[in-house]
């Protein structure tokens, strides 16, 4: 009777980390649709987007999964270091200590990541480049992250597109390089998601109005992008040389079309959660909240499963068209979810979330001069 009563008790609080008043649930459920969209643009044979073929509908996935996360990457930052109110003097040093010894951790697991030889961009030392720059925008409020998350967004493809040309990338050190610092997500340009993300941060999330407006901005830009590709024949099936590259909506080519539309609609998609888990449907979403909650851990537990599955199967990691014919997609998928969901009721914070907060704030002590302190959400 005792155990079960001390069983029942260690369920609720772990349920209280994930469902707290602390917590925004719709943000987690954002970044569960983040990491099952990678997985979807990962592992599935995707055919383009036609709007009479429902089976092609997933391409959704493809580009917009990644830069959701990069949002809400920017998001999280932005909470983590004051929310609606920036922190300032040491609160804000010790933060950007913090961020910069996490992204230092991200870039080191990106790279083991990167040499398991699983076929695909690893986003992690994209994401360690990007919490770096974040740190001189860290004291800025809503409005200027807004504005220049705005100009970066319009600006950066025109000169990425200059920089993808350049002959470098094609040599062997280029090669070794582009993995290094996650090239497939170039920071230059990438830094307006996250900015965009941290912008949202620093609005009151909470409100119904603040959410209707992301809602309504979002979709809205994002529909007017998507109809500017269609009309302006942004056609990414052919080179037509150095505007084409700019003037194009192509997933992961960083062009104009792509960064904004695709940026709106991450906006609009964080929007949409929020929302969502204003009503009851809030419960039904929990496995994939769970898993949003652990973000770095699915998205590299992925990878690892993915490595020893096709490495004890096929025999190398590499073949990314033999591994998908083993239709790895649901069986990833429904595991990563329930397992999530296992650890988030019964243990608590994922696994790498924990470990990497309790090395930063090891790394960074506390004004008592402790070095562990209760971590953030």
């Amino acid at each position: 009777m005792a155990a079960a009563a001390g069983m029942t008790s260690w369920v609720r609080s772990r349920w209280a980390r994930l469902d707290g008043p602390g917590r925004l649930a719709g943000l987690d459920l954002a970044r569960g649709l983040a990491v099952v969209g990678m997985l979807a643009a990962h592992l599935l044979s995707i055919e383009p987007w036609d709007s009479a073929r429902p089976e092609t509908w997933v391409d959704i996935a493809n580009g917009r999964s990644s830069i959701l996360f990069a949002t809400l990457a920017g998001v999280s930052i932005a909470l983590v270091t004051g929310g609606r109110t920036p922190l300032r003097g040491g609160a804000r040093a010790r933060a950007s200590g913090r961020l910069a010894v996490r992204a230092g951790v991200l870039w080191v697991l990106g790279l083991l990541l990167a040499a398991t030889g699983v076929p695909v961009y690893v986003i992690l030392p994209a994401y360690a480049i990007l919490f770096l720059l974040s740190l001189p925008f860290l004291g800025l409020r809503a409005p200027a992250l807004f504005g220049i998350a705005a100009a970066v967004a319009v600006v950066m493809p025109f000169a990425q597109a200059w920089l993808d040309a350049l002959p470098f990338w094609e040599t062997t050190l280029g090669e070794t390089v582009a993995v290094s610092i996650g090239w497939a997500y170039p920071f230059p340009t990438w830094i307006a998601f996250l900015l965009t993300g941290m912008a949202l941060g620093r609005i009151d999330l909470r409100s119904l109005s603040a959410q209707g407006a992301m809602l309504a901005v979002g979709a809205g830009i994002a529909t007017v992008f998507s109809a500017l590709a269609v009309t302006t024949g942004a056609d990414p099936t052919f080179d037509r040389g150095y505007l084409a590259s700019v003037w194009t909506a192509e997933a992961h080519s960083t062009g104009l079309l792509e960064v904004v539309g695709s940026g709106a609609f991450a906006v609009a998609v964080i929007a949409g959660c929020l929302l969502l888990c204003r009503t009851p449907l809030r419960w039904v979403v929990v496995p994939l909240r769970a898993v949003g909650a652990m973000p770095l851990t699915a998205y590299s537990a992925q990878l690892i499963v993915w490595a020893l599955w096709a490495g004890s199967v096929l025999g190398e990691t590499s073949a990314l068209t033999a591994f998908r014919g083993l239709e790895p997609f649901w069986p990833l998928t429904l595991g990563l979810i329930v397992g999530c969901t296992l650890w988030a009721l019964f243990i608590g914070r994922g696994p790498l979330e924990a470990a990497i907060d309790r090395a930063a704030r090891w790394m960074v002590r506390d004004p008592d001069g402790s070095r562990v302190a209760p971590s953030v959400g």
